[in-house]
């Protein structure tokens, strides 16, 4: 398993469509993934510099049929018919201004589909936005520590035209580590917009309550 030391090979595949495979190889993309290495994680997807990044990663995830969720506002939801097709994409409604806290709350998902042995895998974005920002919300990495699921490391690089989700990390909770890891993972990844790619770099927690929703 690349990016990881000691720990059970990638087991989990899923049946994917050909139409997204083609459509993929139509625009000159191609997918490059090994497996899943349990049913409970995180994935961060990285960069996030354009709107066409949410087309190629959802190409992707039907390509690879991977059954995967992402966070979204939960005001996006209230339009019946967008809201319906955006909960058929693996869209989750959260409210940022819940009291129990958007990272409480999926670590709490997540330890009761473990519990039950059902599938979740939660697909985040720790930029939070296409704009160039400082660095990356802290949600992601909460989740996966506090879960103690493995975490996932999706590229979209346009420079290779590929998709890869090949490397999975076991967090060690001390951010300078992991965070090197992760900056070392993605090396060389190119978005659509490179100039507007946040470097890999935690902001403070204070300042990002909001954690990477989808707006």
């Amino acid at each position: 398993m690349a990016g990881e030391q000691g720990s059970a090979p990638q087991v989990l595949r899923f049946e994917g469509s050909r139409l997204a495979t083609a459509l993929l190889r139509l625009a000159g993309w191609r997918v490059r993934f090994d497996g899943l290495p349990g049913p409970q994680g995180v994935l961060a997807v990285y960069p996030h510099t354009s709107n066409w990044d949410f087309v190629v990663g959802i190409l992707a995830k039907w390509s690879l049929g991977l059954p995967l969720k992402f966070w979204a506002k939960d005001s996006l939801f209230r339009v019946p018919a967008f809201g319906r097709w955006l909960r058929g994409l693996g869209g989750v409604p959260v409210v940022r201004s819940s009291a129990n806290g958007l990272v409480p709350q999926t670590v709490q998902q997540l330890a009761e589909h473990r519990a039950s042995g059902r599938y979740f895998w939660l697909a985040v974005t720790p930029e939070g936005t296409r704009s160039a920002r400082p660095g990356w919300r802290s949600g992601f990495y909460r989740v996966a520590v506090q879960a103690g699921v493995p975490l996932g490391l999706a590229s979209l690089d346009y420079g290779r035209r590929e998709v890869r989700v090949t490397t999975f990390l076991t967090l060690t909770g001390d951010e300078a580590v992991d965070l090197a890891r992760i900056a070392d993972a993605y090396a060389g990844v190119r978005g659509l917009r490179p100039q507007q790619a946040a470097p890999v770099r935690l902001l403070d927690a204070a300042a990002t309550r909001s954690d990477t929703i989808v707006r």
